[in-house]
Formats: C-alpha cells, structure tokens, sequence
C-alpha cells in the first residue's frame, strides 16, 4: 500500500460534520447593549480627551453581542473616524463603556 493511502486510514472521522461548531455557538451569550446616561458620556469623552500613544489603558466594549475587556498599549487614536487602535485591536468609540487609564 503507497504511503499516501496509509495516512487515510488514520485520518480523523467526523460523523456529525459541523456539530462541535454549533454547539459552541449556541455555548455564547448574547448580551444587549446598555445604553449610557448623559453624564457617563461625558466621563467617557473627557476619559478620551487624555489618552494620549504608548499609554496603557484598560477598555471595556460592546462588540458582537458581548462585552470584551481589553489593556494595553494604545497605537494609535483617530477622533475624526471614532477609533482607539490598542496594539492590533481598532475599537469604535461609540461602543466603549469603560475606560480605566
């Protein structure tokens, strides 16, 4: 039997192909986004107004139904498109909820 045809018969059997997938999904729980009184906004925007690239800040945001936290280093900040990158991660800044400096 040629090498190639041994390594199939060791291969891996999925009787229920995409299951595990599914599963996993339905594992996540979707949370709805709360929305933010008028003076967390601005403990938010004035939060903002003193970041400055290389601080470490940790953000808290809303994102595909959930809430992530994320710290590190900011990279980069862009108020006229609304984005704070930190390291690879571009958050909106309509979605943060918490900003600890």
């Amino acid at each position: 039997m040629p090498n190639n045809e041994r390594a199939k018969q060791f291969m891996p059997f999925d009787a229920l192909k995409g299951f595990k997938e599914e599963i996993n999904k339905r594992k996540k729980v979707v949370v709805s986004k709360k929305e933010l009184s008028e003076d967390d906004l601005q403990e938010l925007q004035n939060k903002i107004s003193l970041i400055n690239v290389g601080m470490i800040v940790e953000i808290t945001y809303y994102q595909d139904n959930q809430y992530i936290k994320i710290q590190g280093m900011v990279s980069k900040i862009n108020l006229d498109l609304k984005y704070i990158m930190i390291v690879k991660a571009k958050i909106n800044i309509n979605n943060i909820v918490n900003i600890s400096l």
